[in-house]
């Protein structure tokens, strides 16, 4: 009895030991701050997005409220060059509108291109890093995966054509809170 006591407990052990821990196929869930009070934002909000790190964090008035994991597009991680380059832009924005998504759940639209945005592009053109004829694109903002494939986020598969994409509970959280012009800076 003592030996199926113990064997149990070793069992339980590493099933949970392995349940928390992350590596690089593997995601773990959003962390956020305790409150006993609202469970949302205080005050002005703002994002800050980590391509590296492959993060979405929350700052509110107290500082650091969450931080949620994301994929992009490329597997570079590369700024946005030019229209159809899969890469997700890089600077400063703000979010320019929000709506229910009939693919990705919930859309965060962001104002690229910004003036610093086009400034780049055209820098980039002038010197021949990409073709002449290239546009800007547009249409970037922060959105869900395709229903019931929140794994592509756990595992790090970058898919979409330069967006932030999260999971679906994850960016309806975000929605909810997020009013429009939060400030969003993107790095790498």
């Amino acid at each position: 009895m003592k030996n199926l006591i113990v064997l149990t407990s070793v069992l339980l052990g590493s099933s949970l030991l392995a349940s928390t821990v992350t590596n690089n196929s593997i995601r773990s869930k959003s962390n956020k701050r305790f409150s006993w009070g609202s469970n949302n934002p205080i005050g002005t909000v703002s994002i800050i997005i980590d391509k590296s790190d492959y993060e979405l964090s929350i700052y509110d008035d107290k500082g650091w409220y969450a931080t949620y994991p994301v994929v992009f597009g490329n597997n570079s991680l590369a700024d946005k060059k030019m229209e159809g380059d899969k890469n997700t832009p890089e600077g400063t924005f703000r979010t320019t509108s929000k709506r229910v998504h009939e693919k990705w759940s919930r859309f965060i639209g962001i104002d690229y291109p910004t003036a610093e945005s086009r400034e780049k592009f055209n820098q980039r053109k002038q010197r021949g890093e990409i073709p002449a004829n290239a546009s800007i694109g547009g249409g970037i903002g922060i959105h869900g995966t395709w229903p019931h494939e929140g794994f592509v986020v756990d595992r790090y598969k970058n898919w979409t054509l330069g967006c932030i994409s999260m999971k679906n509970e994850d960016v309806q959280e975000v929605y909810g809170f997020i009013p429009g012009g939060t400030k969003v800076t993107i790095r790498k």
